[in-house]
């Protein structure tokens, strides 16, 4: 049986997570609804409903706990996406709602957050050196999932490269979007692309 300083402990740390999550989910909505521009660590911590103190305990600079924000989005998002092959059909609709999945974890918060934090990090290089490795982190995820989707029999080579153009097409996709482009033309480009992977794996899905 646990000691009264054992559970003590484990809620202490239950909290501290708590309210590093709750900072993290204020601002990734900062950012959506803001933009990195207004986002101010106060405006952060008043949606947080936490004191400035309660935010510095956890992340020191702004950069970090931007970058760390970005970081709690990708793992969850790469949770989902490796989650999500476990409910992929068989044959050619693989690789279809393969690809839409995709779609739909690029696009969206994910997408506003990550075009505002990469906006910024041109000109921040303490900004942009934190949201490089969280970034790989993701592409190896996606590298993960895209793999179920195509099967091991595919060169290597040959889906990291498909796998960087499907990417590259939903998140510049995703920025049309964020632009007020034409949801038509978006659906029409991403037809095109599967018909295009299709071809591509036909002797893999046949």
């Amino acid at each position: 049986m646990a000691s009264p300083t054992a559970r003590k402990h484990r809620t202490q740390a239950e909290r501290s997570e708590r309210t590093r999550e709750l900072l993290l989910d204020a601002t990734v909505e900062c950012l959506v609804e803001l933009g990195y521009a207004h986002t101010t660590v106060q405006e952060i911590c008043q949606r947080a409903g936490l004191s400035r103190g309660a935010q510095q305990h956890h992340f020191t600079t702004k950069a970090e706990l931007m970058t760390s924000a970005l970081e709690h989005l990708f793992a969850r998002l790469s949770a989902q996406i490796l989650d999500a092959t476990a409910e992929l059909p068989p044959g050619r609709e693989r690789i279809e709602v393969g690809i839409d999945q995709l779609w739909t974890a690029y696009s969206g918060t994910l997408s506003t957050a990550a075009v505002e934090l990469w906006v910024a990090a041109r000109t921040d290089p303490e900004l942009r050196r934190s949201l490089l490795p969280v970034d790989r982190a993701l592409g190896h995820a996606t590298l993960q999932f895209y793999r179920r989707i195509v099967g091991t029999d595919v060169d290597e080579h040959r889906a990291e490269t498909l796998l960087l153009l499907t990417v590259n097409l939903v998140r510049g996709l995703a920025l049309d979007a964020m632009i007020g482009g034409e949801e038509k033309r978006r659906t029409a480009l991403l037809t095109e692309w599967k018909a295009l992977m299709l071809t591509e794996f036909a002797a893999v899905t046949d």
